[in-house]
């Protein structure tokens, strides 16, 4: 039924039967192969959102897919109510790859930032003495870690938190990138058991922090004996250059979440990994999930995993972000206000001109070929597949080119 719909037919389907908590641009795409998708036409694109940073391995991964395909004909769930022959394999697998006693696996990004919140709490009651009840988390400025009700209890963007109250307490904020600050808090509150940061801000517009801001501050947790927890659910997985985010400074985090493109964008998996010392404060039924840790989501992560060291997409991140900024620097237009990123985690300010934002932008790199999304009005975030060919690549850029210089 759905293969033989329109365009025009699919929105309007959305429009009257969906909920309308989302502004999509409006390209209805009907098939994804690689770096590119195809709408319900067949017109092609280049993606250059990559569903969020979940599609690093490209869409439809051949590999990905054969081993889904697999185990979806052999067994697909059995909760963790019994053992199953997938999930110690992949426990082993990931901990292993990541350099980590223990994994606790879950579905969406945000679950495994919630899960890590649990972890932080429990240990700082059990294993720093904080009083309970009294635990609190550092988070930074203009995060953006998920959707639940505690998450945006922690967030400063309106959009995200604003009617939703009361918020659950237990949070403290400092601005992103402002060693100073962080340090002030730690200094003088004693029940602080962790501060959970991204390593790069991508929902807030790909903001890239000091060189050595990361490190500082994790020097800082380890000094006060507070957990250093990253989310590295949109950075991780080679999109910014390295394996993690963290590895730009060398550091390993006591708490490392990872999420989306550990599936490779075909189901929802994520992960907390984490020693001993935090994992294990979290005993048998306190903490769950039926569809987390199921056969279906360990075979397809450890594949997921495996594309990415097998065609060395870190390294193709770093070598095709520097060409992919290198280029957009060039745009001779005075929309064009900031160019930034790592790796193929990329973004745009737009300087509104003659009215048009960067929506308009966005609208016009449709028509071209290229499909990204504006966030918080003024910029455009550039996250291709890392699987995009230099010749893909420098190609969806004089595409990009070409919509910006059509406002001229």
């Amino acid at each position: 039924m759905a293969e033989n719909i329109t365009s025009r037919y699919a929105m309007d389907l959305e429009e009257k039967h969906g909920a309308h908590n989302y502004h999509p641009l409006p390209v209805v795409i009907a098939k994804g192969k690689g770096a590119k998708v195809w709408d319900a036409e067949g017109k092609a694109y280049y993606d250059f959102l990559s569903a969020y940073s979940a599609v690093n391995q490209g869409h439809c991964h051949p590999k990905i897919i054969a081993t889904m395909k697999e185990q979806a004909e052999t067994l697909t769930l059995t909760s963790r109510a019994f053992f199953n022959n997938v999930l110690g394999v992949f426990e082993k697998y990931i901990t292993e790859y990541f350099g980590y006693d223990k994994v606790l696996p879950m579905n969406s990004g945000v679950e495994a930032d919630e899960t890590a919140l649990k972890l932080a709490r429990k240990w700082g009651y059990l294993k720093k003495g904080i009083p309970e009840n009294e635990a609190k988390i550092v988070v930074a400025n203009d995060n953006f870690h998920g959707r639940t009700i505690t998450i945006i209890s922690m967030s400063t963007d309106p959009d995200s938190y604003k009617g939703y109250g009361p918020y659950t307490p237990g949070f403290i904020n400092v601005r992103y990138n402002n060693i100073d600050e962080l340090s002030k808090v730690l200094e003088e509150e004693p029940n602080i058991a962790a501060f959970l940061v991204e390593p790069i801000q991508g929902e807030a517009g790909v903001f890239v922090p000091n060189d050595g801001y990361l490190k500082k501050a994790y020097e800082l947790c380890k000094k006060h004996n507070v957990l250093f927890m990253a989310d590295e659910v949109q950075t991780g997985l080679a999109r910014t250059g390295k394996l993690l985010a963290v590895d730009h400074e060398g550091i390993r985090p006591d708490v490392l979440i990872l999420g989306k493109a550990l599936s490779g964008g075909t189901m929802p998996i994520s992960a907390v990994l984490a020693d001993d010392d935090v994992m294990l404060t979290i005993k048998p039924g306190e903490h769950g999930s039926t569809f987390g840790g199921s056969p279906m989501a360990a075979r397809v992560a450890m594949t997921s995993l495996e594309v990415i060291k097998e065609e060395k997409l870190a390294d193709r991140s770093a070598y095709l972000g520097e060409i992919f900024r290198e280029e957009l620097k060039k745009i001779d237009s005075d929309m064009v206000h900031i160019i930034r990123g790592k790796g193929l985690m990329n973004a745009m300010v737009i300087k509104p001109k003659d009215g048009n934002t960067a929506w308009d932008v966005c609208i016009e790199m449709s028509k071209q070929g290229v499909v990204a999304k504006p966030t918080h009005g003024d910029i455009i975030r550039f996250m291709p597949p890392l699987v995009i060919t230099e010749e893909e690549l420098r190609d969806a850029i004089e595409r990009i080119k070409k919509a910006i210089l059509s406002f001229q």
